[in-house]
């Protein structure tokens, strides 16, 4: 295994500036780790490692010119694929989106771009986002690079595992309602989901706009933040986008690695969130934390926000009701898959049979609730009720953080689970995200890192921590400095204490 590949993020990146290293080492030796393990894991969807290779190149012959260039230009990055790209294809993980090539970039990835990231690969996901488990791509599961024989989480355990496997040090994820975060708690990784509209979401093949975002997968919380600052920030082109200056996210983080600044903090623990499904070793790690940020100086506030109980029914009716809306789009006629029956057939009979084909189970479940939940005589009892309770999960968000500073809980209510263990039991995986979706519908930003291994399974745990919208730098800052605090526990950071790839197909996997 390459030396360049066990580097974090910011420590390539100061590598590259100096000339130590050329981009072009860092995607060779990042392409040859995905050719080495990724037939077991199945993190990425398409590599094109020309393209990539002739992105570094490009780097390389520019910072030789003299060129000023971003601080991360010449690192390696993954893309979840429910982003559009130019050089690659974006399928969102369905069947009915096979090879298609977009004609412009997501913001975010044209931002990751400019800023001189190279993209290494798109990766594998839920179809169109709908999963907790990566099993509901219609081109294949992702494993766990922890344990070959356990899910990585979901919907982008592609970009989680991807970065976990030591196969990107950077990637871009998605977030609805958990999607960037949960996958973190279960791969030992580090996930951000930003303040709703902080990343522009243009480009993004649409799930439900008014809870989908834009983030940043690392190993480090300094990675995670530096990848944040480079796609932050205003777009004309998508008009939830937020008009804000914010602060430098790898600067909070920078001043946060020292676990000295969480003396004072106020954190709050919901009890609503820990709910009755929690693992023991998750909560016994969630509480060594907590009491390891009590003697740091932090105050542990209990908070009651009575109407979390009722944000995942809320949930998956305002998430059916806008896939239903956004996945409409997907006719037959625009673009994508057409399935045309023999000797022809009207257009209603050519849709039908295109969605039929091109739709996997999950999504067809959640475009018929959703359609159902807006139907004529059903939308105030079913949509619009939920609407009401996500306004009130708000108002609990809004007194809680009049209490306390941050808000913490278990990221995941579980370690990784196996493949297949929940197969026809959706619930199961719904339930997952319980911790994860009351920020996505209050629009706040979250933060997941990892804390430990549970000691039944020797699995990965995550604490999320939460703060108030617009105040993403405050996660950062409390988020590095618990990931010091933790590693000075452990005696080393937690991602090099994966292990190794030798048994990812069937069993505990190693890196």
């Amino acid at each position: 295994m390459g030396e360049l590949i066990r580097l974090t993020a910011a420590d390539l990146a100061a590598k590259l500036r100096s000339g130590e290293v050329s981009a072009v080492e860092a995607a060779r030796e990042h392409l040859e780790q995905i050719e080495a393990v990724d037939g077991s894991l199945h993190a990425f969807l398409a590599t094109d490692p020309e393209a990539s290779l002739a992105a570094a190149r490009s780097i390389d012959e520019r910072r030789a010119a003299g060129e000023e260039l971003g601080e991360l230009a010449g690192v390696p990055l993954a893309i979840k694929d429910v982003l559009v790209t130019t050089d690659m294809p974006a399928t969102s993980g369905s069947r009915i989106l096979e090879g298609y090539r977009s004609p412009y970039d997501a913001t975010s990835v044209a931002k990751a771009r400019a800023a001189g990231l190279v993209n290494i690969g798109k990766t594998n996901m839920d179809e169109f986002a709908m999963g907790s488990s990566t099993e509901n791509s219609a081109y294949g599961p992702t494993r766990n690079q922890w344990a070959g024989d356990r899910v990585p989480g979901g919907s982008g355990g592609g970009s989680a595992v991807a970065v976990g496997a030591f196969e990107a040090p950077l990637a871009l994820g998605s977030d609805t309602g958990g999607s960037i975060r949960q996958p973190a708690a279960l791969t030992g990784t580090v996930g951000a989901k930003p303040t709703y509209g902080g990343v522009s979401r243009y480009g993004a093949i649409a799930l439900a706009s008014s809870l989908d975002q834009i983030g940043p997968v690392a190993r480090t919380v300094l990675d995670t933040a530096l990848l944040h600052d480079v796609i932050a920030g205003h777009d004309h082109h998508d008009s939830t986008s937020l008009d804000f200056a914010w602060p430098s996210m790898a600067q909070a983080a920078r001043g946060g690695a020292d676990p000295g600044t969480l003396k004072g903090l106020r954190v709050g623990v919901v009890k609503q969130l820990m709910i009755d499904g929690v693992q023991p070793g998750v909560k016994a790690s969630f509480e060594a934390s907590l009491a390891l940020l009590e003697a740091q100086g932090a105050e542990i506030v209990e908070i009651d926000a009575p109407h979390f109980e009722y944000a995942v029914a809320a949930y998956y009716l305002i998430l059916p009701a806008e896939a239903s809306s956004n996945l409409a789009k997907y006719d037959s006629v625009r673009f994508g898959l057409r399935v045309t029956p023999e000797g022809g057939g009207t257009v209603e009979t050519v849709m039908s049979d295109t969605r039929a084909a091109g739709f996997g189970a999950e999504v067809k479940r959640r475009i018929i609730l959703g359609t159902y939940a807006l139907s004529a005589g059903y939308y105030d009892a079913y949509y619009g009720s939920a609407q009401k309770v996500r306004t009130l999960i708000q108002r609990d968000f809004a007194q809680a953080f009049q209490q306390v500073d941050v808000i913490a809980s278990p990221t995941a209510p579980t370690t990784a689970w196996c493949l297949g263990e929940h197969s026809g039991d959706p619930m199961q995986d719904y339930l997952n995200d319980a911790t994860t979706i009351p920020a996505n519908l209050a629009g706040i930003p979250g933060l997941s890192l990892p804390i430990g291994l549970a000691a039944e399974d020797g699995l990965p745990v995550g604490l999320q921590l939460m703060a108030p919208a617009y105040e993403d730098a405050r996660l950062y800052r409390a988020g590095a400095a618990i990931e010091s605090l933790i590693a000075d526990r452990d005696g080393t950071p937690f991602w090099a204490q994966a292990p190794s790839l030798a048994g990812a197909q069937t069993g505990k996997a190693a890196l």
